[in-house]
């Protein structure tokens, strides 16, 4: 189709997203509340009118990252003439502000995960040279209420965010300083969001959450009442035509309600997958953390969530080396993961993050000690995630169908335990779910083969 005379042309822009599922989700909303402006999409930096570094706080090489893209960066814009405007949003410069600025002189704005809604408004402000470069304040539902109300999903799954911040205060983390304090958005607003979805085609949505099992979001209109809980917001979800998985994280042990749990087994739409972080096996080492659980109390909570839905499968982060630990503490942790037996698992070495009480705390480990803690937790979590995955040979699962894969007629999906799932296909499977029966299994993903008529899953 031909331009029409008066079409402005299209800017570019480019956003790099560091970090967790929420700041995947809060990319794609920069993205549509850009859109407006006339800003698309494109695949890369080079040349583009707007880079946007969605950045994540959560470990010290995570941070140094950023500054080695903005050093890359800086020199783009220069062979841009400078015509190439930075903006860093997310954690980091919710933590670090100005001190961006003046690291990197490069960087046109700054602006914290609470305050992308203003984004628009920054733009024009640095674009006549006025006003604040830095947005840093806590408007959480102000920014729920700025934002568009109808998306432009990417396929057939969809981040949902129902509830941002934290209120733990776990010694170690920055969530709480970089998010702000626990906030719901209403239930109607959220099963709004979810309708358009669905209506797009999304089959797939994931609840989102520092710590979304904390979710206590304003009623349906029509129901009144108090808040709603995360498993009366499933139920609900899982009434909306077209929807078909409901999947959430990030969740704390201290939120793990009965209600939830009973979800797990009464809602089929709810995916058979916890991730449910617990960090250490030691309680000694818990209790440092603030965590506010022990580690029986974590046991007996995967244990009720398995009563519920035998064929769940279990995610978890864990932390080596926290300040302190010994050796008793760690070997805690291990046994804690080998009476668990995790699908999946996340684990770091303990990072100082400065201004969190974890800092200043005695007892802080070589990294030798830390390098050797984690090498053996890693390969029992590898041990149990390959076991995992090779105990779904031979199955029948339900595939949703996301893209296209590395190989000529190679085709993506995701299985109802969130592995990645390659088989043989075209793009008309795309976007639908499709029956394949698993042949293979390595330690990241499952090969499967088309089954010719639909099967139920065993």
């Amino acid at each position: 189709m031909t331009a029409t005379p008066d079409a402005k042309p299209l800017k570019g822009l480019f956003i790099s997203t560091h970090g967790c599922q929420m700041n995947v989700y809060d990319s794609e909303r920069i993205r549509d509340v850009l859109k407006p402006l006339g800003y698309a999409p494109v695949e890369a930096p080079e040349g583009a009118d707007l880079v946007v570094i969605n950045t994540c706080h959560i470990r010290e090489k995570a941070t140094e990252k950023v500054y080695s893209e903005l050093g890359r960066l800086k020199q783009m814009k220069l062979a841009s003439g400078g015509k190439m405007t930075i903006a860093v949003a997310g954690c980091v410069a919710q933590a670090e502000g100005a001190e961006i600025i003046r690291r990197q002189p490069a960087v046109d704005l700054v602006l914290g995960p609470q305050a992308y809604h203003k984004l628009p408004e920054m733009i024009a402000r640095a674009s006549r040279a006025v006003g604040d470069r830095l947005e840093t304040e806590f408007d959480t539902v102000e920014k729920f209420d700025a934002l568009p109300k109808t998306r432009d999903p990417d396929g057939p799954a969809a981040f949902v965010s129902v509830q941002e911040g934290c209120d733990k205060f776990c010694t170690f983390c920055v969530v709480p300083y970089t998010r702000g304090a626990e906030v719901s958005r209403s239930v109607d607003d959220i099963v709004s969001e979810v309708r358009d979805l669905a209506s797009k085609g999304v089959r797939e949505v994931t609840l989102l959450g520092q710590n979304v099992n904390a979710f206590h979001g304003p009623a349906p209109r029509l129901a009144g009442g108090a808040d709603w809980t995360l498993g009366q917001l499933v139920r609900h979800i899982a009434k909306i035509g077209g929807v078909e998985r409901i999947r959430y994280t990030t969740s704390h042990p201290r939120d793990m309600d009965d209600d939830l749990i009973a979800a797990h087994g009464d809602t089929p739409a709810m995916m058979p997958f916890l991730h449910l972080p617990v960090q250490s096996g030691s309680d000694r080492i818990l209790k440092a953390m603030n965590r506010g659980h022990t580690a029986d109390h974590y046991r007996d909570i995967i244990a009720r969530v398995r009563a519920a839905r035998p064929d769940i499968a279990v995610a978890t982060d864990l932390i080596v080396g926290f300040p302190g630990e010994t050796d008793a503490d760690f070997e805690a942790t291990m046994q804690l993961v080998r009476d668990i037996g995790y699908a999946v698992a996340y684990s770091f070495k303990y990072s100082s993050r400065p201004g969190t009480p974890a800092a200043e705390m005695h007892g802080h480990l070589p990294e030798a000690v830390k390098d050797e803690r984690l090498q053996a937790l890693q390969t029992l979590l590898r041990d149990q995630q390959t076991a995992f995955n090779q105990s779904q040979i031979g199955r029948v699962l339900p595939v949703l169908v996301t893209g296209k894969g590395r190989n000529a007629g190679q085709m993506h999906g995701r299985s109802p335990y969130l592995q990645a799932v390659h088989f043989g296909g075209t793009d008309a499977a795309l976007n639908q779910f499709v029956d394949l029966r698993i042949v293979g299994a390595s330690l990241n993903s499952l090969t499967g083969e088309r089954v010719r008529a639909r099967e139920t899953a065993s």
